[in-house]
């Protein structure tokens, strides 16, 4: 994906800029920091890697083998579906959550776009120290 900052906002021609998805959830920083905070919990995290290979799981098979309580998983998966990473959907008296790595995927893309304008920066302070030794 290519990533770019509009001209306006751009450091010297070789500065990424940033273009959002078009669909993209996580385009604000509101957003963004809904995933990070998602994503900032250990336990969390496992839940999200039980989730991982795409099947949907009840929240009594997330608490299988955890000392976990169901209200503790339904607290957490409550998070993560404010942050767009979790789907539930019901199956008669059962909840059934599903993985949404959309909201992953595009941090991701984010994070690229960052670590590209550091890099970027880092080379014209590099240059410009360079050419200019006093």
């Amino acid at each position: 994906m290519s990533t770019r900052l509009p001209k306006s906002q751009s450091h010297g021609p070789d500065a990424p800029r940033l273009e959002p998805h078009k669909s993209s959830y996580v385009r604000t920083a509101a957003a963004r920091a809904t995933v990070f905070a998602a994503l900032g919990d250990e336990t969390r995290l496992a839940l999200l890697g039980r989730l991982w290979s795409g099947q949907r799981c009840s929240i009594s098979q997330l608490t299988e083998g955890t000392r976990l309580t169901r209200q503790a998983v339904t607290k957490h998966l409550h998070v993560l579906e404010r942050a767009r990473m979790v789907h539930v959907t019901r199956s008669g008296r059962e909840s059934l959550i599903a993985f949404n790595p959309q909201p992953v995927l595009e941090m991701k893309d984010f994070l690229e776009t960052v670590s590209h304008q550091w890099d970027a920066a880092l080379h014209r302070l590099k240059a410009f120290v360079e050419t200019n030794p006093d």
